[in-house]
């Protein structure tokens, strides 16, 4: 049983760590906004998504049952510019998009949500919100259009807790940062948000009370996490740039509706810096995961975006993905040296060793991440272990039993598994056998032993100019494909 007493989290809402107390004993219901499908996502987006897929691992790990909702955005102002631009329909430019975030995604090992809902596969359960909301005057048409159609928005005065999470004042907010120009003169204060966007020409729409039209980008989520996970959830998550306007928003219309509180904890990570700002596509600054996975793969991308604490801010540079590169090289490395020992037909039966020390590592790492999710001190946790394994198992005059090994293989298993730590596949252009390898290998062994190490290193070398590594350990020869 891998459940602890006590888990601390960070709750955004109350700007304070608070001990997690489940609405239902044993179950979790989780919340992640997800991407809007115009574009590759970038390094940036890809912290939420792999972060939120770590902490459903770990809540799955400490035993709870998570029902994991994470929305695909496929209605919005840049969905349909792009597909205009392109030339194609905005329900195809979503289904490409869709399957590329799915092959990047399980790149990086993030495990597929209990469902992933399209806001456009729930515009009645959108609109049933927003009627409810126009009913209890928390929303409010505009006049209609030529056409008969109008735009429908959500009045924040009428909502008095509005800006709690944000901890902003509408007060304090300059006007301009929220309006669009297109609708300024239709709302009855500048704060208001849309719910319902009446159609524009070369835009998708569907019929609702209000004529044809379109969602607003913030209704969509509160629609699909009541209808997915009810009116109150445990946790709602995202990045750091969505606690305003979407995720307050969120709140304001969901509580106004459902008259109760929409999510009990709040959980955004931090962002991804470049060059000292914010990585974002209209800055130009982006490095999309698919460019970076082609040139270093996708697991030191994995590897880097939870060496760090998810709310810290960190940079992003090739130099950090070298560094997450090198980092993974040496946890791999010990799985493989592990899998090579127990090969060995001459382990000791018995040995001096202690796993119970090896065992204590497994709550040092469970302590860490019980602390606010804290994988910065998880990840060294994981390297302590390693170092103490090569030093008292690997070493070259090291006699380890097979009992022994297959403990901290199963420790190693686990942590990694936890983590989302899997070697990726490297694919080879070399047409040289596995048969081969070993054949050589025999015949350098042959000539070592008979003190021809000329011939000894003619085999090494001729090997390694073949793109085939040897590796001399205790227990043999191990070799990898470079």
């Amino acid at each position: 049983m891998n459940k602890p007493k006590e888990i601390y989290i960070y709750n955004e809402i109350t700007k304070q760590k608070e001990l997690f107390v489940p609405l239902n004993d044993g179950e979790i219901k989780m919340y992640v906004c997800g991407p809007t499908v115009y574009d590759y996502f970038h390094v940036g987006n890809a912290r939420c998504f792999v972060l939120f897929d770590f902490i459903r691992r770990f809540l799955e790990y400490a035993g709870y049952k998570v029902d994991y909702v994470q929305n695909f955005t496929d209605i919005d102002d840049k969905m349909i510019n792009r597909a205009n631009r392109d030339g194609i329909m905005v329900k195809q430019l979503a289904e490409q998009f869709i399957a590329e975030y799915n092959r990047d995604a399980s790149g990086l090992g993030i495990n597929p949500a209990t469902i992933h809902p399209k806001a456009t596969e729930h515009i009645q359960d959108i609109i049933d919100i927003i009627e409810i909301l126009t009913k209890k005057n928390h929303a409010y048409p505009s006049n209609k259009d030529i056409n008969g159609n109008s735009d429908v928005f959500f009045s924040t005065k009428s909502f008095d807790e509005y800006g709690k999470l944000s901890k902003m004042n509408t007060d304090d907010l300059e006007a301009g940062d929220r309006v669009d120009a297109n609708i300024v003169d239709t709302k009855r204060d500048p704060f208001d948000f849309a719910l319902w966007k009446a159609k524009k020409e070369g835009e998708p729409s569907w019929v609702s009370p209000w004529g044809e039209g379109r969602p607003g980008w913030h209704i969509e989520c509160s629609a699909m996490a009541k209808k997915y996970l009810g009116d109150t959830i445990d946790f709602h998550c995202g990045g750091k740039d969505l606690t305003f306007p979407h995720h307050e928003n969120e709140i304001a219309q969901s509580e106004c509706a459902n008259g109760k509180l929409f999510s009990k904890y709040w959980l955004h990570n931090g962002f991804i810096n470049v060059n000292g700002g914010k990585m974002s596509k209209s800055a130009g600054e982006m490095f999309t995961v698919r460019d970076i996975s082609e040139k270093y793969g996708y697991m030191p991308i994995r590897f880097f975006l939870l060496s760090s604490t998810y709310r810290t801010p960190v940079s992003f540079s090739e130099e950090v993905i070298k560094s997450a590169q090198n980092a993974l090289d040496r946890i791999f490395t010990f799985g493989e040296n592990i899998d090579f020992l127990l090969k060995s037909d001459n382990l000791p039966e018995t040995d001096e060793i202690n796993t119970d020390e090896f065992l204590n590592y497994k709550e040092k790492l469970i302590n860490a991440l019980c602390d606010d999710f804290n994988t910065a001190d998880a990840v060294s946790v994981l390297f302590d272990f390693i170092r103490e394994a090569n030093i008292k198992t690997l070493g070259a005059n090291a006699k380890t039993s097979k009992k022994t090994l297959e403990t901290l293989k199963s420790l190693y298993s686990e942590f990694c598994g936890l983590f989302g730590f899997i070697p990726e596949i490297k694919t080879s252009d070399s047409d040289i056998s596995d048969d081969y390898i070993n054949e050589q290998i025999e015949k350098r062994a042959s000539a070592k032993k008979s003190k021809d190490f000329k011939t000894a290193d003619e085999v090494r070398n001729n090997i390694k100019s073949m793109g085939i590594i040897l590796e001399d350990t205790a227990a043999g020869t191990k070799w990898r494909r470079e």
